[in-house]
């Protein structure tokens, strides 16, 4: 197996572990130290790699990081009432140049979603989200993306690859995997009338910061649809960070970050996880201790999974149908969890790749829409793309 590319946790970090409680996380963890290599990965869930690579941030002026700090603190919660085995892998160093790096993160990744271990990344600069894309171009037709940050990231996909426009190198780069493409707590001011518009006329998602703190629940449909989850750590409040990630007085905060981080945890299709633009300083602990919390929930809602989408057993679900726009909707309630789907049918004349009926996640609020006579806004978007 080729995790050539992987350095051991720091002697520092394992030295500090040693000090724990027994009960910690960091004593119960997997990990590839210096002394005993990589860990065997027979019934892992979940493996922690951090990405020392920040040279495509458009801010990048030749500073190096390291993740210590967060693995300490991470090291130190005390985990839940888990059945969930989680390896700590170490570093991805910077590679000769950044191509390099994806190569290796895109490989590694690949591989541990073949093995069925989620990987959960810590980043330098967001444009790594690029990479853990491209690790799925031998593993699945069709790819969602979902970017928890305060800009869509679109940029001007003719130029090179940087950490502000790494979405549209997705979009437009071969093979093309992109299905959907959602943003969770964009802040308008931050993002071009052009982007916008084109977030629009693509079909993708996006959902404001305000809506978001108003209903935070909105992020669980949009991450039950997720294969591929990233969090720029741009898209918390100022005084929820430490001096050097300091972006915007505005933002989500901790406890919103955290929830939509356990919601993607939950999410049955969430395969990869990734958490960018950590840039450490002086006062780091707060944004290692949020960081550290961010991945615990994440590890928790993984723990709490529940396989409730399979309608094809009647006795687990409810089915109900209604009528919106002249469209016949078609619901689906799941028996064990309450949770609710919208079927998008399939069109015959049309060559996608999807060939079935696609059961969209929605919310109980969607249907009352539908109910009322009002198509639900994701099933809109998701038809229009399946009609492209």
């Amino acid at each position: 197996m080729n995790f050539n590319f992987l350095s051991p946790v720091s002697d520092a970090v394992l030295a500090h572990n040693e000090l724990l409680s027994m009960q910690a996380l960091g004593r119960k963890l997997k990990i590839h130290t210096n002394q005993n290599g990589i860990p065997d990965l027979e019934g892992v869930s979940v493996a922690l790699i951090g990405v020392l690579e920040s040279r495509n941030d458009i801010n990048y002026i030749g500073e190096e990081f390291q993740l210590n700090e967060v693995r300490k603190s991470f090291y130190a919660l005390f985990p839940g009432s888990w059945n969930t085995t989680i390896v700590d892998l170490g570093d991805i160093n910077k590679g000769e140049s950044v191509e390099d790096t994806y190569f290796a993160l895109k490989t590694t990744v690949s591989i541990l979603i073949q093995k069925k271990i989620i990987p959960i990344v810590l980043g330098g600069s967001q444009d790594l989200t690029y990479a853990i894309y491209r690790a799925y171009d031998n593993l699945m037709p069709m790819v969602n993306i979902v970017n928890v940050d305060s800009c869509f990231d679109l940029g001007d996909s003719t130029k090179a690859i940087k950490n502000n426009s790494f979405v549209g190198k997705i979009i437009l780069d071969q093979p093309y995997n992109l299905f959907n493409y959602a943003a969770l707590g964009y802040q308008t001011y931050f993002n071009s009338q052009e982007e916008i518009d084109l977030m629009e006329c693509l079909y993708f998602e996006a959902y404001r910061l305000g809506e978001m703190s108003n209903d935070i629940t909105l992020a669980e449909p949009v991450m039950r649809d997720a294969n591929v989850v990233s969090i720029d750590l741009g898209a918390v409040k100022a005084s929820e960070v430490s001096l050097k990630q300091r972006l915007s007085p505005n933002g989500l905060d901790g406890k919103e970050i955290c929830a939509i981080a356990r919601y993607a945890g939950i999410s049955n299709k969430v395969s990869a996880f990734g958490v960018f633009e950590y840039k450490p300083s002086y006062d780091d602990e707060v944004t290692a201790m949020l960081i550290s919390q961010m991945l615990w929930y994440f590890i928790e809602g993984v723990n709490c999974r529940v396989k409730d989408d399979d309608f094809l057993v009647d006795n687990n679900h409810q089915k109900f149908t209604t009528l919106a726009d002249a469209e016949e909707l078609v619901f689906y309630k799941s028996t064990q969890t309450g949770r609710w789907w919208i079927e998008i049918p399939f069109l015959a004349n049309v060559n996608n790749k999807l060939k079935k009926h696609t059961l969209l996640p929605c919310t109980h609020k969607d249907y009352i829409d539908a109910c009322n006579g009002k198509t639900p806004a994701r099933w809109y978007k998701a038809y229009q793309k399946n009609s492209l």
